[in-house]
């Protein structure tokens, strides 16, 4: 699986294109109505209970605007803040920090909503269940996206196309199931191989072939248990359709190894977070 990489280059190239979008073409015309000599302290607040994540995007959007700006860390990310909870000090010159302050709360919002909608459903599942991301990510923030699922306690899918076979519905309906597989098997190089059945018979006619994960799709929990039941000695076994937080505790208790939850990165609420001068 390609490895998440947050490095400094990383970080600096996202906040930049964020900052271009933010101020092209003629910068922050209404911050430029402030005295830019005036210096203040800044609190950077919690407005609820979360998981936080994204404070060294934050951190670097000030830096951007202005390098003088100092960012003190308060909460590390990954850390747990309540309501109220001062999550970081920021000194420097008002206009300066105006200037960054959406896009630097809009990278907090985003990757602390994907880690504390993450935590709840790995707090659900319990210890013996993964929860999985997916592919379904917002396009050019997979790899923000992805990183903030492991903050909450979340396991990182494949990354892109290339880096497991993914045998599927729509593969298999262009298709047929077992040769798929069968050419998975004889053309992997190393990579892993994960087969989608939406049905107890189709998994029935793959069983005993050697691939690495069983994907049960949209099964009822009755389903599931005798699908976990089947495949459990001779493969990891996940499941995918419709979780919630209402039935991911339902569907832990199959004994499935792990579950993907495609929200947790396409449809996460944000975490509000505020600056208080």
């Amino acid at each position: 699986m390609s490895k998440i990489k947050l490095s400094k280059e990383f970080i600096r190239g996202t906040v930049k294109l964020a900052l271009n979008e933010d101020l092209y073409p003629s910068g922050d015309i209404t911050s430029s109505l402030i005295d830019n000599n005036k210096t203040v302290v800044v609190k950077l607040i919690s407005n609820q209970s979360a998981i936080v994540g994204g404070l060294l995007f934050a951190k670097q959007t000030f830096s951007l605007i202005d390098n003088k700006i100092k960012f003190i860390i308060k909460k590390k990310d990954g850390s747990k803040t309540k309501k109220g909870s001062l999550v970081a000090l920021i000194k420097g010159k008002a206009k300066n920090i105006l200037i960054a302050e959406r896009v630097a709360l809009n990278f907090l919002s985003h990757i602390s909503g994907i880690a504390t909608k993450t935590n709840q459903f790995v707090k659900l599942a319990g210890k013996k269940t993964k929860i999985c991301c997916t592919r379904k990510t917002i396009p050019n923030l997979r790899v923000i996206q992805k990183y903030a699922v492991k903050l909450g306690g979340g396991t990182n899918h494949r990354f892109n196309l290339s880096d497991e076979y993914l045998i599927k519905d729509n593969h298999i309906a262009s298709s047929d199931l077992k040769s798929l597989v069968i050419k998975a098997i004889k053309n992997k190089k190393g990579k892993k191989i994960t087969v989608e059945v939406d049905t107890i018979q189709q998994l029935k006619s793959i069983m005993g072939l050697k691939f690495n994960t069983l994907l049960l799709d949209n099964m009822s929990i009755k389903n599931l248990r005798k699908g976990v039941k089947i495949a459990k000695k001779l493969y990891e076994t996940e499941a995918s359709g419709n979780v919630n937080i209402k039935n991911v505790k339902a569907i832990a208790s199959t004994g499935v190894d792990r579950i993907s939850v495609g929200s947790i990165t396409h449809s996460v609420p944000a975490v509000d977070f505020k600056l208080e001068i």
